[in-house]
């Protein structure tokens, strides 16, 4: 392996001390120690630096605070560019590793294969409000379609969240800090764009689940979703519509946000092009009771009737 600092574990932090010693307690107990810790902190209070004092002699931690607080995904860029290592684990302050060999894991997989640059695990769910947990692997036909085609995981994100992927650090592509909902859909896309992802079927990190989070925030809301799934489809190509797993998550977005015309889509605040196949599906549920679109398997076969006729009667 590469002389220096292998793996730098990025942390956007927030006030949220009692998560943020939760994560470092699990660092600290990692096998794997060639890594460094990169705390980037948007709080208005000492709190998160007072924390990061006491582990300061356990491992290398460097704390940064912003001078300017950043919000997401800004500070998640802001904690990826003080790294120094090889390759980035960016950790979010209320996700934690599952044991003392989850780094280590990783690693191990990389020197296996030193070919990859990015590299996800399976991974346990930790609800804060209720207390149950579940572990998430990715089905076989999930893990095929974003190898044959990465856009595809607008339809489903089979990765999950940025604390289950460690990738090689780019400085050419980072998150997208027009984004808060697809954020991180659209970094893994325009990252497996020239290379592929290697999934571990072992669960490696928990991720925490409440409702405060940003993800929790921007669900169902139309001045979130609309402008940033027209702004993945500007980067995309509108001919991922020809996917019928993206046809359908289009279908789906119009449906469930309730919009039955243009004006809906311009007062969202997004102002660009309407592509014809997004119009026609609009056109398409309007003629169509929306209590009747709600019951999932008459939708579904409206969908595919539409996908048919928009793509000269072949699915693709």
């Amino acid at each position: 392996m590469a002389e220096g600092i292998f793996v730098s574990i990025c942390i956007p932090a927030y006030k949220r001390i009692d998560f943020l010693q939760r994560l470092l307690d699990s660092i600290g107990i990692q096998t794997f120690r060639n890594f460094e810790v990169i705390v980037t902190d948007d709080s208005p209070d000492e709190s998160v630096k007072n924390l990061c004092d006491q582990y300061q002699s356990k491992f290398l931690l460097r704390y940064y605070r912003n001078r300017n607080t950043l919000g997401t995904p800004e500070n998640w860029n802001e904690s990826i560019h003080k790294a120094s290592g090889e390759w980035i684990k960016l950790m979010h302050d209320d996700d934690w590793f599952m044991n003392q060999g989850s780094l280590q894991h990783f690693v191990y997989i990389i020197a296996q294969n030193p070919s990859l640059s990015f590299v996800f695990s399976a991974f346990m769910t930790v609800d804060f409000g209720t207390d149950q947990s579940k572990n998430v692997f990715p089905g076989s036909f999930e893990l095929k379609r974003i190898s044959r085609n990465p856009a595809t995981l607008l339809s489903g994100n089979c990765i999950g969240p940025p604390s289950v992927v460690l990738h090689k650090k780019n400085n050419s592509i980072l998150y997208d800090s027009r984004m808060k909902w697809l954020v991180d859909i659209d970094f893994y896309i325009r990252y497996l764009a020239t290379t592929r992802a290697y999934y571990v079927p072992k669960v490696l990190v928990n991720i925490g689940i409440s409702e405060n989070q940003v993800t929790k925030k921007a669900f169902g809301n139309r001045e979130v979703e609309i402008p940033e799934h027209f702004l993945l489809l500007e980067k995309t190509g509108t001919g991922i519509l020809k996917n019928i797993l993206v046809y359908d998550t289009w279908w789906r977005l119009i449906r469930n946000l309730g919009i039955r015309d243009e004006k809906d889509i311009r007062e969202s605040g997004y102002q660009g092009d309407i592509p014809l196949k997004i119009k026609e599906m609009i056109y398409s549920q309007r003629k169509l009771p929306a209590s009747l679109l709600k019951i999932g398997p008459i939708s579904k076969i409206c969908m595919f009737i539409r996908f048919l006729f928009a793509n000269d009667n072949s699915v693709q």
